[in-house]
């Protein structure tokens, strides 16, 4: 450890007491029970995520000094059940010259009874006129750190930098994702080309730790002017490469959040010949960044975001007052569906298969949760703040929630819509509008709410939404004809 390192530890930890002094006398009214968020100041992308000797570990982006965010480090959690965590402190600063602007996202790669961090370690020069931070002026760095158990790290090892990157790429390259095929490594990196054009790039290595250009990731056409944050992995025997994509513009775009979190379905082989499905968002809601994927011990696929949106002026978080901004994601399970349909009418029609991505919470919050008998029809309470309420069996699509005095939830028109009716940004919403994704029917709906968050699932996770509130109550309306209403509460 050396002095810079001390110095931030005990910064930190200092910071983190003020917070904890700040939550045992009441002031933080909006903090979460069922939600990741940071003891104290800003939280972004996940990062690290796995299961490494039956423990959930979950890193994420921190910044303790500075609710707005600044230099950020590693903090990290750990889980027996994805349910209930515990903060372990931070296990990685920006204390080293290929860092010191902070230690930027990345991912685990478990092999062997042992933890390989890869990361993105962040530099910016001093400021100068000519610097545009686009081709001039900073450094993205990528960084190996290894494990034995999970919670002491070795020393931190440069692999390379932004002249071993393709000479078309600007120097933003980062967020490493690894994995392992047919006894080859291969790493995917988002990128942003002197072009101004969005793509990946997949690296390969035999070792580890000595990696060289393979190829690349894109669309036929500039699809946005970066990717942010990679991800490719296969469920149920569909292969899904995710991204962040920046720069989207016009049509339908205009009425979405500034940034975008999505997948491609992959045709063929990301690492050879592939082809790439169009464009479909994991989230439709205000507040969903930078998911990462993970595989359980059984062989399940998680999926983790965080649940804030960067560069965003439309709408704030009324945790600023509080001391602490931003949240993930509770976590999800994806699993894919092939869903048959009959073109050309009656038998003589042609049936196809539509593939679905969906997604549900962990099956551990069914084992968190009391739920008491079910309803019919309407349900009106004012008793709960964190719940799990399900509304099954839709009839003619009929359905309408109001959560809080002011979120709303409707399906109308083929069209299901959150928003809320108060946009000051000192009401519940906090700015926040309205979000919508085209469903030609309505079936069910699941809403996961806690203190300052709601997650709706809509027709078994076909799609979702995802915002941050500061309700003023608790009240909660549903009203769905002929369905079946179940609520529970957080035990």
């Amino acid at each position: 450890m050396n002095a810079l390192t001390r110095d931030l530890k005990k910064l930190t930890e200092e910071a983190e007491k003020r917070a904890e002094e700040d939550i045992r006398s009441g002031k933080s009214r909006f903090r979460q029970r069922l939600h990741l968020m940071p003891p104290v100041g800003w939280l972004n992308d996940p990062n690290g995520l796995c299961q490494f000797k039956g423990i959930y570990h979950a890193f994420f982006q921190y910044a303790p000094f500075n609710v707005e965010g600044g230099v950020k480090m590693w903090g990290h959690y750990t889980s027996g059940n994805l349910i209930d965590w515990e903060y372990q402190g931070v296990s990685m600063y920006p204390d080293q010259p290929f860092d010191c602007s902070g230690v930027y996202s990345g991912c685990a790669f478990i092999e062997d009874g042992e933890m390989y961090l890869y990361y993105t370690g962040s530099v910016k020069l001093e400021d100068r006129d000519d610097y545009d931070y686009v081709n001039t002026g900073r450094e993205a760095n990528t960084v190996l750190v290894t494990s034995k158990d999970g919670f002491h790290f070795g020393r931190k090892r440069l692999l390379m930098k932004n002249s071993d990157y393709p000479a078309d790429l600007t120097l933003h390259v980062r967020d490493p994702k690894v994995w392992k095929k047919d006894g080859t490594y291969y790493m995917v990196q988002g990128a942003r080309t002197k072009e101004n054009v969005g793509q990946a790039v997949v690296f390969c290595s035999e070792d580890k730790i000595n990696w060289k250009v393979h190829s690349r990731v894109k669309t036929p056409f500039p699809f946005g002017y970066m990717w942010e944050c990679p991800d490719y992995f296969e469920t149920d025997g569909v292969k899904i490469f995710s991204a962040s994509v920046q720069g989207l513009e016009g049509g339908v775009w205009e009425d979405r959040n500034v940034y975008q979190s999505g997948y491609f379905m992959v045709h063929g082989d990301i690492t050879g010949d592939y082809s790439l499905s169009e464009y479909r968002l994991w989230d439709y809601g205000f507040d969903y960044y930078a998911p990462q994927s993970f595989q359980t011990e059984d062989s399940r696929t998680v999926l983790i975001a965080w649940m804030g949106m960067p560069d965003c002026e439309e709408y704030t978080n009324r945790t600023i007052a509080e001391g602490w901004q931003h949240c993930f994601t509770f976590p999800r399970e994806i699993f894919v569906e092939t869903e048959e349909n009959v073109e050309n009418g009656g038998e003589a029609g042609k049936t196809c298969g539509k593939t679905i991505v969906r997604q549900r919470p962990v099956r551990e919050l069914e084992q968190m949760m009391k739920y008491g008998g079910e309803v019919q029809d309407r349900l009106e309470t004012d008793r709960y703040r964190v719940y799990d309420l399900q509304v099954t069996g839709i009839r003619e699509n009929r359905f309408h929630a109001q959560l809080a005095g002011g979120l709303q939830l409707d399906w109308h028109d083929g069209r299901f819509e959150m928003y809320f009716e108060n946009r000051d940004k000192n009401s519940p919403s906090a700015g926040r509008s309205v979000r919508y994704a085209e469903a030609d029917r309505l079936e069910e709906v699941r809403i996961l709410a806690d203190i300052s968050s709601v997650e709706v699932f809509v027709n078994d996770g076909e799609y979702v939404f995802s915002t941050r509130y500061y309700p003023e109550d608790s009240r909660i309306c549903v009203e769905a004809d002929g369905a079946q209403i179940r609520l529970g509460e957080l035990i």
